[in-house]
């Protein structure tokens, strides 16, 4: 795996990445065909506000950033230690991301582990996430770090 610092966000990076986080997620909703685009940006606002209620200072969540050890950005990670859906023993990948520059060299796989090590280190046994059907990069990553699938949604529209 290539050189990778896994440390923990400033409070600084926290309020850039966060709002770049729910731009990111209501694009994906509007692709994925769960919202209307004119109404994105405030339903993903709503739903990290419910997620983080405390913003950074928020009980339970761990918010990672990788650097090169130049100090050059590579990507982030969020993590609940608790599951949403209450899962035991479970913990949440909330979002992981490499930057685009980074991608297809190994560092999405050295951050999986190092999220995987700090839940790990926490005492949490599992560690669960979401992707979207049409992301085959992060799916193919995620299949080949031993994750599998456990629930799958499916939808039809019926325009």
């Amino acid at each position: 795996m290539p050189e990778l610092i896994v440390r923990d966000m400033t409070r600084d990076e926290f309020e850039q990445w966060r709002d770049r986080a729910i731009r990111v997620f209501a694009d994906e909703q509007v692709a994925a065909g769960s919202w209307p685009a004119d109404e994105a940006l405030g339903l993903a606002t709503k739903a990290n506000d419910v997620l983080l209620p405390d913003g950074f200072a928020t009980a339970g969540m761990l918010f990672l950033r990788a650097v090169l050890p130049d100090g050059s950005y590579v990507g982030v990670s969020w993590l609940g230690l608790t599951h949403p859906r209450g899962a035991p023993d479970c913990a949440f990948i909330y979002d992981i991301e490499v930057d685009e520059a980074y991608r297809g060299a190994g560092y999405g796989r050295a951050l999986l582990a190092a999220a995987e090590d700090a839940v790990r280190s926490r005492g949490v046994g599992r560690l669960e996430l979401n992707v979207f059907r049409d992301n085959a990069r992060a799916i193919r990553l995620y299949e080949t770090s031993g994750y599998r699938v456990v629930t799958q949604q499916m939808r039809k529209s019926l325009d």
